[in-house]
């Protein structure tokens, strides 16, 4: 019972227990401003001269503003762990890269200001993790690119997008459609071409899609633009409305914008670029019947086509009219042909059969086609053995032809019959080559002035060994016309069209008048006068033949005046035999004295003067006796 009156004594003085302190908020970054006495939290940092995302940041921030700086990327860590941040923005910086998973923490993020940096594509990583993005703004980037999955993460919640300002010229479209919930949509000042049919069908909820200033030449209808109404300008217009703004596009008014012509509008900024009877026009000042077009005539076709099996066979087809025509090939089977292992269709119209089999011959189909109708033309193809082989330097010659070897001759009843199972295109309108040489055609075709309001001619041709079509023009009293380019021993495919004003409209049309199919002649190789490669190539051997025999000759003149000489270089005396030299003293004894022999070195001493007598010794020489 003691120990409790010094429990007592002692309990004052155990330390009392502190309440937890709030955490210590990081310190603000220099140069920002930082809103941390009540909720929600900021950072405020614009046109603080920074160079790149400050590492102090108070990672509870709710609003980060970094706009009007010199922050040139994004990394990974600068906003790491900002699980709370809902609006960040980076605008007017020069950032040119934002790494992958860079924005993966914020999966709070409401609105991300991109716009005035120098981005040129967006990935598909660089957006993740931004599941409850509602406002995303890229305009006036550099961008070039944007990847198919870049809007992945936010594709269900995203409410306003703008890809203004860039330089886009291709879009993920298929993406695009699945932004179910945007109500903005602002691809204005780029450099679009083309919008595919059906590319806004899924977009309920859109009530502002801005395309102007782009390279569109027409819109297509979409379903979309059907269900709503169209007005050119947010005032006064319903909830429901859809404001559609196209202006600044190089417009081909024709008969595909009809249905944009009669939808109703309150403004008339828009005009049409083309056709050149309408350029300039406003696109509402146009009457709806002036939106026409012109069906697809076949201007160009290949020849009946001869190849042995196994070899490639190109089949080739042009067609013109407004809008252009699409080309599609059906084989002699009734089988639509397009890209596969053994066959490639192009844009351009020609059908390429990589390697031909037996079964592939028969008349193949070319049908053009566009909004106002579709012409068709056949082609020919057999598959065969190949023909013999012709020699290029074959002696034979045509015969000498009196006058201008160009001059036009008319056809010859055989020739003519022959030609009449290749015209190529109709000719029952009466177009004819009456006329022809090797170079020159003579074009005649019936009077059309019964068609009102005519006002000239054009003929298109051109050959089968080119694609390149040539036009000519001719006043509209005129019925025949002298083709005087042409080259010789090619065929070529021609059509007259009458370009006349269209009384109903007023706008200039054209009709076709008809087509022909024309051979010219060959040209005239004259007797005796050798290929030209033929000639290069007998000079060349006769110049080094003369070369070969003048060494050979220079070296057998060289072995003969060797021969001559004795085997001594020429030039050269023959050298007699060597004859040597006696000498004997004069002392008294004669003949022939042995050599001394080698002197020894002795010391110097006077010297004795002997007197020889020095006598050849040689060949006919003979030692004197005493």
């Amino acid at each position: 019972m003691a120990i409790l009156p010094l429990l007592l004594c002692l309990l004052p003085l155990a330390p009392a227990s502190s309440p937890p302190q709030p955490a210590t908020p990081s310190p603000c970054p220099r140069r920002c401003r930082c809103q941390t006495q009540s909720l929600p939290l900021s950072v405020l940092c614009p046109g603080a001269g920074l160079l790149f995302v400050p590492p102090s940041l108070d990672r509870r921030a709710a609003e980060l503003r970094l706009a009007d700086n010199f922050i040139a990327a994004v990394r990974r860590r600068d906003l790491a762990n900002m699980t709370g941040l809902l609006h960040l923005s980076l605008s007017r910086n020069t950032i040119r890269h934002v790494a992958a998973g860079a924005f993966a923490d914020l999966r709070a993020l409401r609105a991300l200001h991109l716009d005035g940096n120098r981005l040129t594509s967006l990935g598909e990583g660089q957006l993740r993790g931004l599941v409850n993005l509602r406002h995303l703004i890229l305009s006036n980037n550099q961008l070039a690119a944007l990847a198919a999955g870049a809007l992945d993460d936010c594709s269900e919640t995203l409410e306003d997008l703008d890809l203004s300002y860039n330089n886009l010229e291709q879009l993920p479209w298929e993406a695009l459609g699945r932004l179910g919930n945007v109500n903005t949509l602002g691809l204005d000042h780029n450099l679009l071409a083309s919008v595919p049919a059906g590319a806004f069908s899924r977009l309920h909820k859109l009530a502002r899609l801005d395309m102007t200033s782009n390279r569109l030449t027409t819109i297509p209808p979409d379903p979309l633009f059907s269900r709503l109404p169209l007005l050119a300008r947010p005032r006064g217009s319903p909830a429901s409305a859809l404001v559609l703004a196209f202006g600044g596009n190089p417009l081909h008014c024709n008969c595909e914008l009809v249905w944009l012509r009669r939808l109703a509008r309150e403004d008339d900024l828009e005009a049409c670029a083309s056709p050149p009877a309408l350029g300039g026009r406003y696109f509402w000042a146009v009457g709806e019947e002036e939106f026409v077009c012109e069906p697809p005539v076949v201007t160009h076709r290949s020849p009946p086509l001869a190849v042995p099996a196994g070899r490639p066979a190109a089949l080739r087809c042009r067609a013109v009219g407004d809008p252009e025509p699409r080309v599609r090939w059906v084989s002699p089977q009734g089988r639509l042909l397009g890209n596969s292992s053994r066959a490639r269709a192009f844009p351009n119209g020609t059908l390429e059969l990589l390697v031909t089999e037996p079964g592939d011959g028969g008349i193949f189909t070319c049908i053009a086609a566009n909004a106002a109708g579709e012409a068709t033309a056949a082609v020919e193809l057999t598959v065969g053995p190949p023909p013999p082989p012709q020699l290029a330097n074959s002696t034979s010659c045509d015969p000498p032809r009196d006058g201008d070897p160009d001059a036009l001759t008319p056809p010859s009843a055989a020739s003519a019959s022959a030609k009449a199972v290749d015209t190529g295109p109709p000719t029952d309108r009466g177009v004819q080559v009456t006329e022809h040489g090797a170079t020159a055609a003579l074009v005649q075709w019936p009077d059309q002035r019964p068609i009102p309001g005519i006002r000239m001619y054009q003929i298109q041709y051109n050959s089968s060994a080119d694609d390149i079509l040539v036009y000519r023009m001719m006043p509209a009293d005129s019925s025949s016309f002298l083709l005087t380019d042409l080259a010789p021993g090619r065929t070529y495919d021609l059509c007259v069209l009458a370009v006349y004003e269209d009384s109903a409209t007023g706008l200039t049309a054209t009709r076709p008048v008809g087509c022909a199919r024309f051979s010219t002649e060959p040209a005239l190789r004259q007797c005796g006068a050798p290929h030209a490669p033929f000639l290069g190539g007998t000079m060349i051997i006769a110049l080094g033949g003369v070369i070969v025999a003048s060494v050979l000759v220079f070296i057998f003149v060289l072995l003969m005046r060797y021969k001559v000489h004795g085997g001594q270089p020429p030039g050269k005396a023959k050298t007699p035999a060597p004859v040597s030299s006696v000498c004997s003293q004069t002392n008294g004894t004669l003949g022939p004295t042995p050599a001394p022999p080698a002197p020894e070195p002795t010391a110097p001493r006077a010297h004795t003067v002997v007197q020889l007598d020095c006598e050849p010794w040689g060949p006919g020489h003979e030692p004197v006796g005493p």
